[in-house]
């Protein structure tokens, strides 16, 4: 790979954002990454909005694009400023459906390294996923391995702590001679 598409590679990864559960890139993104203009870009979907089903395309609510544009911060911010409308989020078929409506040489480069960045995302949430479960696995020998080695150290303790032998003690035992006394007593 040449410093350009690493540079590009590393910008989509950036770009990729998750809303609603969904890895998605924003439409004002896309436009800038295919060098046209995202009225462009947006009228050529709104075109072939048949080919853009919900889960290739959706647009935001009107109560997203708020939240949205309050965690901005301003709306005069260069990526927000002025925009009227909801963005529209493209999941990774509506991207790849994009290269379909959008047919320039540029727009072709682009898509093939966009999918080889979601595609690179999914093998590290898969490898994420592997690594998870093998450290619960782990865990779990672990824990079992604990409480028997908590047993063997508590059984070494035990031999290793001596007897303890009652101590008699030096003199006179009041409970030896009450014990005799008690004898007497009865007998008498």
């Amino acid at each position: 790979m040449d410093e350009n598409t690493i540079a590009t590679v590393n910008r989509i990864e950036n770009l990729i954002l998750s809303v609603r559960g969904q890895r998605v890139l924003w439409d004002m993104d896309l436009a800038d990454l295919y060098g046209v203009p995202t009225k462009v870009l947006k009228q050529a979907v709104r075109r072939n909005i048949d080919r853009f089903p919900s889960d290739f395309m959706f647009v935001l609510t009107r109560q997203e694009f708020a939240d949205l544009r309050s965690q901005i911060v301003t709306s005069s911010s260069p990526q927000w400023g002025g925009a009227r409308y909801q963005p529209m989020a493209f999941t990774e078929q509506g991207v790849a459906m994009l290269s379909s409506i959008l047919r320039s040489k540029r727009a072709v480069q682009v898509n093939i390294e966009i999918m080889r960045v979601f595609v690179k995302l999914r093998h590290v949430v898969s490898t994420h996923k592997e690594l998870a479960v093998k450290l619960r696995q782990l865990e779990r020998k672990i824990e079992k391995h604990d409480e028997s080695i908590e047993a063997i150290f508590e059984a070494i303790r035990q031999l290793m702590t001596p007897p303890e032998k009652p101590r008699k003690r030096i003199g006179f035992d009041i409970k030896e001679r009450r014990a005799a006394y008690g004898k007497r007593a009865k007998k008498g």
